[in-house]
């Protein structure tokens, strides 16, 4: 078989380039935690009765913000932790955990308002707290369904 040619298996496949660059691989890996919390948001609102969105295409644009978002909290945290390297001691080291906590908490009632600011009557987190509880439980949800997928795709390659 020469250079051009290729197996009748992988004529279906997409064109992928030998070496993705930064950009491309950035691109797939938002893209694809915009697809999986997209997923887990609509099976929230399917099975759910605290999570009303009223449209797809409005649950896609939650899902993207939701990205965005969350990680501009984690980038937040890290900031807010790299205060404390190099400091020792135990007060140091319960500052360091308690900003994380009310960094990666906090930003819970920051995405809430955002979303409702956003998309107004469009989205409804109703239960627990004016709907912090389910929010939460969406987000961990992603999370978990992210770090699932992550880690499939790595078994994979082994």
């Amino acid at each position: 078989m020469t250079a051009r040619q290729t197996p009748a298996s992988e004529a279906l496949m997409p064109f992928v380039p030998d070496t993705p660059s930064s950009r491309q691989r950035r691109f797939v890996r938002y893209f694809t935690a915009i697809l999986i919390d997209l997923v887990v948001l609509n099976l929230f609102v399917e099975y759910s009765k605290n999570v009303i969105i009223d449209s797809f295409t409005t649950s896609l644009w939650v899902a993207v913000v939701l990205q965005l978002l969350l990680k501009l909290t984690i980038s937040v945290e890290r900031r807010i932790a790299g205060l404390f390297e190099g400091k020792t001691g135990g007060f140091m080291k319960f500052l360091r955990f308690f900003s994380a906590w009310l960094v990666l908490f906090g930003s819970k009632f920051v995405i809430l308002e955002a979303i409702t600011v956003i998309f107004g009557d469009k989205v409804r987190f109703d239960g627990a707290f004016h709907g912090i509880g389910i929010l939460i439980a969406v987000i961990v949800a992603m999370l978990v369904a992210e770090e699932a997928m992550v880690r499939l795709y790595l078994k994979l390659g082994d």
